[in-house]
């Protein structure tokens, strides 16, 4: 029996991409997420904001939300392969009740 939980990841991208390239990034990594038998799969666009402080010498950011369903040790992968990512600047994984 496969234990699932719900996950939401917030995402912080540098702010040098256009509505469509981050439409497109979003939707590429809301399709990896398949690959780990991912379901309930939801992007929403947070927009862009100004930080508070410098986060990787960045000012701004884009905010995208991904939340979906699927087994722990998938989340924590897909996770791990965000940050991984030159373009993020900041990448939080939050499991829901």
């Amino acid at each position: 029996m496969q234990i699932l939980f719900q996950y939401e990841i917030l995402i912080i991208l540098s702010e040098e991409f256009n509505d469509d390239e981050l439409k497109s990034w979003s939707f590429k990594r809301a399709k990896k997420l398949r690959r780990f038998n991912a379901s309930d799969i939801s992007v929403i666009s947070r927009g862009r904001h100004r930080f508070n402080y410098d986060i990787k010498e960045k000012k701004r950011g884009s905010y995208i939300q991904l939340n979906f369903t699927c087994m722990p040790k998938y989340a924590e992968v897909f996770k791990n392969g965000i940050e991984a990512d030159t373009k993020v600047v900041r990448c939080m994984l939050f499991k829901r009740r």
